[in-house]
């Protein structure tokens, strides 16, 4: 996959790397309105605001992508409906830090297409797993991952800053070279 490619799924997803300002700064708006509609009931206001500062907004996107992290923009036909961060590790394995989906665009598999898509990139790439860290209290998105077919393999808490510790589920979705499914065309 050429890093500008746009890939898209049998169903109504359109993947899109964002390589532009204008993407990332898309990207960074969006996390906005879905941090605080999502999780502002699990960790309150203050917390939202502070994490949305300090991972979500465009300097922090920006900075990111400064240090080895992709940017996907999804489409939900034409509408821009979710994005997903990720980064490769030195272990061979690729890290999901970012699958958000805009709550209206909810339910229509879009996370599962998206899954479909990080898959078929870790198939490419060579990649041995996937994993990623989830609020132990964020049940919705904790039950999208397990029926994707992730396993919790251990939890963390880290302090964050700003007086605030994330306190997560690490969970992990691995697979046999053999068995990467290739990626719809």
């Amino acid at each position: 996959m050429n890093q500008n490619d746009t890939r898209h799924r049998t169903g109504n997803l359109t993947v899109k790397r964002a390589c532009s300002d204008s993407q990332i700064r898309q990207i960074a708006d969006l996390a906005e309105i879905i941090w605080n509609e999502h999780f502002t009931p699990i960790i309150g206001k203050e917390q939202v605001n502070y994490m949305v500062e300090k991972f979500q907004s465009y300097p922090a996107l920006k900075e990111q992508t400064a240090k080895g992290y992709e940017y996907y923009q999804l489409f939900d036909k034409e509408s821009f409906c979710g994005y997903t961060g990720i980064r490769p590790d030195a272990d061979g394995r690729l890290f999901l830090s970012k699958l958000y989906i805009k709550k209206e665009h909810r339910g229509r598999h879009l996370a599962t297409q998206a899954f479909d898509f990080l898959k078929a990139l870790c198939r490419e790439r060579g990649y041995s797993a996937i994993w990623l860290t989830c609020n132990r209290h964020n049940d919705s998105s904790l039950r999208v991952y397990l029926h994707l077919g992730f396993e919790t393999v251990d939890t963390q808490q880290a302090d964050i800053g700003g007086g605030f510790i994330m306190d997560d589920y690490i969970m992990e979705y691995t697979f046999d070279e053999d068995k990467l499914p290739l990626y719809p065309r």
